[in-house]
């Protein structure tokens, strides 16, 4: 299974995810990055992130990414 970091670098390749705790805040995503994102962990884990899910506390640091995949029943 892919690493979640290697899956962040493939959108975003200028930006070092594992140095930042907000990547929203810090500019490393947008909401164009996030839909991108979204698509890519559906099709690499096999699942579909709800629409209620696809909010920007989701989507702030690796922790809250790997936590809503645990939601949506992956093992990160």
């Amino acid at each position: 299974m892919k690493p979640l970091a290697d899956i962040l670098k493939e959108i975003r390749p200028e930006f070092d995810f594992t140095a930042s705790n907000d990547f929203i805040g810090d500019g490393m995503l947008d909401s164009f990055d996030i839909v991108t994102l979204v698509a890519a962990l559906d099709k690499t884990y096999g699942i579909s992130i709800p629409g209620t899910d696809i909010v920007p506390e989701h989507f702030q640091n690796l922790q809250t990414i790997e936590a809503l995949l645990r939601k949506c029943g992956v093992q990160a």
